[in-house]
């Protein structure tokens, strides 16, 4: 793990969110991961692809602009819009009721639950890797824009991590309810 404070502490809220979120549809066979709750609907599989597809933008996002601001090919600035905010005052402020989908997040694949869980785990290892890159002091340098949110500042972006599979988590949730 990374041997900053509050980048630690971040990086574990999203570890335990994945955990939690893996530990929920761990014996989920395959057959009833790919149920639709309703037409329209994400089954399980969309679901942990779409976890998979966000979250690798979202580390890739940040270590690119990280890199790009350490050497100075782009602005470092601390000022944003949402300077300050949690990232659930920023999600109450600027999402709708039923958000679209970013087409770089959307499943698109399809196949295994198995396949994406895996992926989706794996995540932890590359986040672990950008964690031990960044250190605290940056944490609230602006990182790139989110699709929906816009500004966000690093912190921001690892918070996000962690409530968006929480999000999803509910919504898995109440698929699982609804189908048993």
């Amino acid at each position: 793990m990374t041997n900053n404070g509050k980048v630690s502490q971040l990086i574990s809220e999203v570890a335990t969110a994945r955990n939690s979120y893996i530990s929920l549809i761990e014996n989920i066979n395959e057959p009833y991961a790919s149920v639709r709750p309703a037409e329209g609907q994400w089954c399980m599989v969309d679901t942990t692809e779409h976890l998979f597809w966000a979250e690798q933008g979202a580390i890739y996002g940040m270590w690119k602009i990280l890199y790009a601001i350490r050497n100075g090919t782009a602005e470092r600035t601390y000022e944003s819009a949402h300077k300050d905010w949690s990232i659930e005052k920023i999600i109450a402020e600027t999402w709708k009721e039923k958000e679209q989908v970013p087409a770089v997040a959307a499943p698109r694949l399809g196949g295994t639950l198995a396949f994406w869980k895996s992926s989706l785990s794996n995540l932890q290892q590359v986040l672990e890797a950008f964690g031990n890159d960044i250190q605290d002091d940056e944490l609230r340098l602006q990182a790139h824009p989110h699709p929906i949110s816009g500004a966000m500042d690093f912190h921001q972006r690892l918070e996000f991590l962690r409530f968006h599979i929480q999000r999803h988590q509910g919504q898995v949730e109440s698929i699982i309810g609804l189908m048993a």
